[in-house]
């Protein structure tokens, strides 16, 4: 297992460029399943998630060719359905949760598939019930084998139907998506989730032939096909990484300029940015965040503590509310931040505190922050990733703090993040892998 050795006080100086979007490339990947046809998907992250899902489908007996260092051509013509009664798929596949998106293109195309309980981030339950109740009323069976803990589905026939989805799952949308584009009839889900990755996947499943109206609202429609062909498809940068920069480059005072981020698809995150009081102006399709030797959060209007609070799009994802919590730590001024997705992805606080924070976990949903400014003085210190997004925020704790921090397993960072030691000493950090 490795392990970062972080040289704190430094700061960066330069430009950086997002990686692929992680979120995208799983769903895109997983829709290559759908054809028999070449499809060719560029700008495709490398990192461990992403890899473990093209070595699965490889495993699978799709073809594979690497184009160059972020563009692959899949060819999914000799699926071999037997491979997923084995051990080894098992294995991958659980340690995976994106794997579970191989249900719907499976059931559209050989009418059945078979997934174990997915793995992924340990930030509490996260429930498949979306996915499942989604492709069960287009007509797919779900029994659930406790002793091989593991998912098998059948559909004789897919046919369409109108669905409210209990919530706006991304996956979820995705994966009854990939589905229904090839049910019998018309689908009509409502209350779908519609972020930009969601509306990526929508867009080359179109180029693919489907036929998918409302990208980009909660309500979709999809028009049946029987068939789909192959595209060519480029995936978004991921804004999660632009967010993680962002707020690295103001706790460290650091002027840096973050480039080719699709700033008119990151919504309410630069605003959301803003209210913490970092400065940031967008330059064509660049982010440029100058030196600030403090920042301080805004009040509401009526003067009441500012809420920071993840939503479905277009509200403020999730994923970066760890982002936002640790970058509060050196603020002027208080914050809430309420996680209500994950009950445990707060948990990661401890380690902030010990640092020197002062942050009051009020549950698993909610921690009020309570920004010091320039009087924070985070120390050196040795701790853990449980998980990628706090391993970020833990990261961007370690270039501010006082001495020599080290951060084990991260694996989890990696999971998610290119490079990100190589890249950061490259804007002057001193990150050392162990």
């Amino acid at each position: 297992m490795s392990s970062f050795q972080i040289e704190g006080g430094r700061r960066l100086s330069g430009s950086i460029t997002p990686q692929g979007a992680k979120n995208e490339a799983l769903q895109v990947i997983c829709a290559v399943l759908l054809t028999s046809e070449s499809i060719t998907i560029s700008n495709i992250p490398d990192i461990l998630d992403v890899n473990n899902l093209i070595s699965l489908l490889g495993d699978m007996g799709v073809d594979i060719k690497r184009e160059n260092a972020n563009t692959y051509t899949f060819k999914a013509d000799k699926v071999n359905l037997d491979y997923l009664q084995t051990e080894d798929f098992y294995s991958k596949s659980a340690s995976l949760r994106g794997s579970v998106m191989i249900v719907g293109p499976l059931v559209a195309r050989f009418g059945k598939a078979i997934i174990p309980k997915p793995g992924g981030d340990k930030i509490g339950r996260r429930r498949l019930d979306t996915h499942f109740i989604g492709i069960q009323k287009l007509g797919a069976e779900f029994h659930y084998d406790p002793s091989a803990k593991r998912y098998e589905i059948e559909a004789k026939k897919l046919t369409g139907c109108y669905m409210l989805l209990d919530e706006a799952s991304v996956t979820g949308t995705a994966n009854i998506l990939m589905a229904a584009v090839m049910a019998e009839g018309i689908t009509t889900i409502y209350n779908a989730a519609c972020e930009p990755y969601l509306q990526q996947l929508c867009k080359m499943l179109n180029a693919m032939g489907a036929k998918i109206s409302g990208v980009g609202s909660n309500l979709l429609t999809i028009e049946g096909v029987t068939k789909l062909n192959g595209c060519q498809h480029r995936i978004l940068p991921d804004m999660i990484e632009v967010g993680s920069f962002i707020g690295m480059a103001a706790m460290t005072a650091s002027e840096i300029t973050i480039k080719d981020v699709a700033y008119n698809e990151l919504g309410i995150i630069p605003d959301s940015f803003r209210r913490l009081g970092i400065q940031l102006e967008q330059r064509g399709d660049d982010i440029f965040i100058p030196y600030q030797k403090n920042y301080t959060i805004e009040s509401f209007i009526d003067g009441s503590i500012m809420t920071i609070a993840d939503a479905p799009w277009p509200g403020l994802t999730p994923d970066l509310l760890s982002v936002f919590l640790v970058v509060a730590a050196k603020a002027k001024g208080s914050v809430l931040i309420h996680q209500k997705m994950f009950e445990s992805r707060l948990f990661f606080v401890d380690k902030l505190i010990d640092m020197g924070a002062q942050i009051i976990l009020c549950d698993p949903h909610r921690a009020t922050v309570i920004g010091q400014g320039n009087h924070l003085h985070l120390r050196a210190s040795t701790m853990s990733s449980p998980d990628i997004r706090a391993g970020i925020a833990l990261l961007i704790a370690a270039l501010c703090a006082e001495g020599t921090s080290t951060i084990h397993n991260i694996d989890q960072i990696d999971r998610g993040y290119q490079d990100i030691d190589i890249r950061l000493n490259a804007l002057g950090a001193n990150i050392k892998r162990i």
